[in-house]
């Protein structure tokens, strides 16, 4: 009983961060006029729009990849398919369902109802998680050399916070969760390098909403912006990053890539309908899986 109050109270706390965030990105826009962020919308070209969907969808295949690898390297015999459909139904689920059902409990249950070992599952789960973030941590210097060149404190606060109290953690619990690949380096550089694909295509897409709306910023720029945004986001205070992603990503490109707040709150909206519609899939899937865990 203890255990569910806890669980509802972080649910609670992180729901009001959500609305507190966005509410915030609402006075920003407001303050600058709401005619200009529909007008910035209207900018925005269908074609890059559309190029842009399509590299966030080539960028979800490579995080398929990713922990495809694991999973085979760990001796199970699943096939690209399945892996892709698991991947994806997590992804849909933490769009959809971000307060029942985390897209890696959405992945453990439909690996667990496919007949997979949970162990070596959930094992992989954690290094994919870790992998992922090792990634972003090699990308970070592009965002902080520029946000530390801001005048005062805050970009240094929104640049060092999460990692300040994450690196130690990190590195302890990546050695550990690694543990069952540490013996097959080949796996985890590959790994790796899908990790940097899976980025390299995010940053693409983001890149190619900017162009859309005739913003030519530099895409190392752009890779930067958007690594200090994901490592925001990793702190608990909202649902999915809901609110504090679109908060940060806006003021980032306000500050460090010049546009208006108008221009900077749509390339956040956008964003995140874009990561909406790549895991679209995986409704396909979902109704099985929570079928399966309902049963469990």
């Amino acid at each position: 009983m203890i255990k569910r109050l806890r669980e509802n109270r972080q649910t609670v706390i992180r729901g009001l961060g959500s609305v507190l965030a966005l509410a915030l990105l609402l006075i920003l826009i407001r303050e600058e006029g709401d005619g200009e962020l529909f007008s910035a919308l209207r900018r925005v070209s269908f074609g890059y729009f559309l190029l842009a969907a399509l590299a966030l969808l080539a960028s979800r295949l490579f995080a398929v990849a990713r922990w495809h690898l694991l999973l085979r390297s760990a001796g199970l015999d699943i096939s690209f398919l399945r892996s892709a459909m698991l991947t994806f139904t997590g992804n849909f689920s933490s769009n959809f369902l971000p307060t029942t059902i985390g897209g890696d409990v959405a992945r453990l249950a439909g690996a667990m109802q496919l007949g997979y070992d949970r162990a070596v599952c959930l094992a992989s789960l954690v290094a994919d998680r870790l992998l992922g973030m090792t990634g972003m941590a090699l990308a970070l210097p592009l965002g902080l050399i520029p946000a530390l060149s801001l005048d005062g404190g805050v970009a240094q606060s929104v640049a060092f916070s999460a990692l300040i109290q994450k690196g130690r953690d990190f590195i302890r619990r990546t050695l550990e969760s690694l543990s069952i690949w540490l013996k097959k380096p080949a796996t985890l550089f590959s790994s790796l390098l899908a990790t940097l694909g899976n980025q390299a295509f995010i940053y693409l897409a983001i890149y190619l909403l900017l162009q859309g709306i005739d913003h030519h910023i530099d895409y190392w720029l752009v890779a930067g912006m958007y690594t200090l945004t994901y490592f925001v986001t990793l702190i608990p205070i909202s649902i999915n990053g809901l609110g504090v992603q679109e908060l940060s990503m806006t003021f980032l490109l306000a500050q460090l890539g010049g546009l208006t707040s108008s221009e900077s709150a749509t390339i956040a909206l956008l964003t995140r309908v874009l990561f909406i519609i790549a895991s679209l899939p995986g409704a396909f899937f979902l109704p099985s899986i929570l079928a399966a865990m309902k049963k469990a």
